[in-house]
């Protein structure tokens, strides 16, 4: 199966989990969990729960995204404390390539789509009317759009490939016009 398969497969199925109940956070997770190879049980969907809607209704990171942080995790994270010297486990995380350098490239692509990575952002106009049909709406796109971003990065895993691309918007530098 091409990758653009796998990615349209996951994609459909975080669109399925999504439509079925199951929250932002948990639709993307899942979906990508049941294209790993693991030996970790779906309730570890568990862990994602309270992502959901920005971390149980709070509004912050959209949990469509923090779904797909988690699912990447599955792939690329860390099995154990990192060993060596200080600057082989900051390597690991900064370096290039670097672990860090997976996960933000989900966030800034999500930035770029949607203009925001804040859950009361994206859904304001549907404060006090969560239920609405065009909240869920977009929050379907969210999830649409997380599920098949992380698909692309996880199937297949290319750790070398994926921790060498360039950070996006990131912590460590500074941002322009800010001296």
């Amino acid at each position: 199966m091409s990758q653009e398969e796998i990615s349209a497969r996951v994609k459909q199925r975080a669109v399925d989990n999504f439509k079925s109940g199951l929250n932002c956070a948990e639709s993307v997770f899942l979906a990508i969990h049941a294209e790993l190879d693991t030996d970790l049980p779906a309730e570890t969907m568990c862990l994602v729960t309270g992502f959901g809607s920005g971390g149980g209704l709070y509004g912050g990171t959209c949990g469509s995204l923090n779904g797909a942080i988690a699912a990447l995790g599955l792939v690329y994270g860390r099995r154990q404390p990192p060993s060596g010297s200080v600057e082989e486990k900051k390597a690991q995380l900064y370096g290039n390539p670097g672990l860090y350098r997976i996960f933000n490239r989900l966030s800034n692509a999500f930035q770029e789509q949607f203009g925001t990575t804040l859950c009361r952002d994206i859904t304001r106009p549907w404060h006090g009317d969560w239920f609405n049909r065009d909240r869920l709406k977009t929050c379907l796109k969210t999830v649409a759009f997380m599920a098949a971003t992380a698909a692309t990065m996880a199937f297949p895993a290319d750790k070398e490939y994926w921790g060498s691309q360039p950070l996006g918007f990131n912590l460590l530098e500074k941002p322009a016009g800010q001296d």
